[in-house]
């Protein structure tokens, strides 16, 4: 049974992914980590609270998880940034590590890491960019992620992947059929198994 794990659960990717993988999958489990806005619990969907910045909570939240959503993430506050989006990756990669049960992980970056709306591209991005922060530290925090995502890949032989979403605003529409999400490990087909058939909320 694929039992997800997702961070930032009562933001706007976290809660249309929920809605849509319960219904898209009967088998799967979902539990949400939800600090300061509370998700409804309902079938199939636990609720955790607490902060990802806390270690305690992470291993809490990362009992029995298969797959993790990360979304939890900090805008231009300096005072959280550091505890949310680099200690509180850092306790999530630690905890996916240590578990006998982890299968993968996917990171929702964003397009900040690239500084994509700030420094001219005259050259398509892909995924050999180099990473340029624009000022403030949204930006330097998606670097940071980044970074850390792929340092333990290589350390540690983790398999997910990072998919960079763009500035979501609260009414853009999440329904359109959209396919996002990949994966880097070997011998797979190269599409997670909750994006290979119809629409995903991602």
């Amino acid at each position: 049974m694929k039992r997800i794990l997702v961070t930032g659960a009562a933001g706007k990717v976290g809660s249309h992914f929920i809605a849509h993988i319960l219904q898209l999958d009967p088998d799967v489990r979902v539990r949400a980590l939800c600090h300061n806005r509370i998700l409804e619990p309902e079938e199939r969907l636990e609720i955790v609270r607490g902060t990802i910045s806390e270690r305690a909570a992470v291993h809490s939240a990362m009992q029995g998880i298969t797959h993790v959503l990360h979304c939890a993430t900090c805008k231009e506050t300096p005072d959280d940034v550091m505890d949310v989006t680099v200690k509180g990756l850092f306790w999530l990669l630690e905890e996916c590590r240590a578990s006998a049960a982890f299968k993968q992980i996917i990171l929702i970056g964003g397009d900040a890491a690239l500084g994509h709306f700030f420094y001219p591209h005259p050259l398509p991005v892909t995924e050999q960019q180099k990473h340029g922060a624009y000022p403030g530290c949204y930006a330097l925090s998606k670097v940071l992620e980044e970074v850390m995502l792929e340092q333990y890949f290589i350390q540690y032989d983790l398999s997910g992947c990072c998919l960079r979403a763009p500035w979501i605003m609260e009414k853009d529409d999440f329904s359109t059929p959209c396919r996002l999400a990949r994966t880097y490990s070997e011998g797979r087909d190269g599409v997670t198994w909750w994006a290979r058939s119809g629409p995903t909320s991602i």
